[in-house]
C-alpha cells in the first residue's frame, strides 16, 4: 500500500507538472529546455530546422568522441611505444575535406529556405506598427485607428492581475496594453524606434526584429491558435531593458471586430469608413 501511495503521489506531481506546462506553454517557464510552443508557420519551420541540426550535431559529436577514444586507447605511449613516422594520408585528407562540405550543403538548403520565408512577407490582411522607446512600446493599427497610439508599459508586480482568460499575469511579462490580433490572419509588423536600438521579439511566433531609429523594418506572423503570448525587448537598450515586455492577445475574427468597434467608441471615434469596414470584414 505504501508503494501504491508513493506512485500515486508521483502521478499527481506528474499531472501537476503537465498542467503547469500547458498553462505556461506560451511564455517562458522554469527549467525550460526547448523552445516555446510554435504557433506560426515560421516557428514550426524554425523548430523543425533546429531538430534537424541537433541530429547532425549529435552524429558528428558521437563520431568524434569514438575517434578520440580509439586514439587514446590504441595510440598512447604504453600501447604504442614506437610511434609511426608517416606525416599524412591522402585518402583521409580528401574525406575530412569533402564530408564537411557535404554537411554544410545539407544544412544550407533548409537554412536558405527558412530565411526566404522569413524575409518575404506574404500579402498581409492587416498592419501593426510597433515603436520602441526608453522604455516602453507604442502600437498603431493604421488599418483601423488612423493615427491613434496605444502605449504598453510593464505592469508593476504589486499591480498584477489576471489575463483575459482568468490566469495570473506573469511577472515582468505583462504589459498595460495587450496587442489584439485575429487568429489565422497574416499580420504585417512594421518596427522602428524613437531613440535607441530595441528589438521586438515573440518566441512563440518565431519573430525577432531590430527596432532602429529612423528606419522601418518589417516582419510578419500568422498565429494558428487563440491565446495569450508574451515576449520582450531583446536588444540591450539601456537601464530598463529588462522591463519592456510584449503581450499579444490572439482572438477570433469576430472578437477582434468587436474589440475594434468598442475601442473606437471609447476613443470617441466615428464608425469605420466604408473602405476600412470592408478591410475589417475581409
Amino acid at each position: 500500500m505504501r508503494i501504491f501511495g508513493f506512485f500515486s503521489v508521483l502521478a499527481v506531481i506528474g499531472l501537476g507538472l503537465m498542467s503547469a506546462d500547458a498553462a505556461l506553454a506560451d511564455q517562458p517557464r522554469p527549467w525550460q529546455m526547448g523552445f516555446q510552443e510554435a504557433v506560426t508557420p515560421i516557428m514550426h519551420e524554425i523548430t523543425g530546422f533546429h531538430n534537424f541540426l541537433l541530429w547532425i550535431i549529435g552524429v558528428v559529436s558521437v563520431f568524434i568522441l569514438i575517434l578520440l577514444v580509439i586514439i587514446a586507447v590504441r595510440f598512447n605511449a604504453r600501447a604504442n611505444p614506437v610511434p609511426a613516422k608517416f606525416s599524412h594520408n591522402t585518402l583521409i585528407e580528401v574525406v575530412w575535406t569533402f564530408v564537411p562540405i557535404v554537411i554544410l550543403l545539407v544544412i544550407a538548403i533548409p537554412s536558405f529556405r527558412l530565411l526566404y520565408h522569413q524575409d518575404v512577407i506574404p500579402e498581409a490582411d492587416m498592419t501593426l506598427k510597433a515603436t520602441g522607446s526608453t522604455w516602453l512600446w507604442t502600437y498603431q493599427y493604421p488599418d483601423y485607428f488612423e493615427d491613434e497610439e496605444f502605449i504598453a508599459v510593464m505592469v508593476p508586480e504589486e499591480e498584477l492581475g489576471t489575463d483575459p482568460y482568468g490566469n495570473p499575469q506573469p511577472r515582468l511579462l505583462a504589459s498595460s496594453f495587450d496587442v489584439v490580433v485575429p487568429v489565422d490572419t497574416t499580420v504585417r509588423v512594421v518596427v522602428t524606434a524613437s531613440d535607441v536600438l530595441h528589438s521586438w521579439a515573440m518566441p512563440s511566433f518565431g519573430v525577432k526584429i531590430d527596432a532602429v531609429p529612423g528606419r522601418l523594418n518589417e516582419t510578419w506572423f500568422k498565429v494558428e491558435k487563440e491565446g495569450m503570448y508574451y515576449g520582450q525587448c531583446s536588444e540591450l537598450c539601456g537601464k530598463d531593458h529588462a522591463f519592456m515586455p510584449i503581450s499579444i492577445h490572439v482572438v477570433s475574427q469576430r472578437e477582434f471586430d468587436d474589440w475594434v468597434r468598442e475601442t473606437r467608441g471609447e476613443l470617441g471615434l466615428a464608425e469605420l469608413s466604408s473602405d476600412l469596414a470592408v478591410a475589417a470584414a475581409e
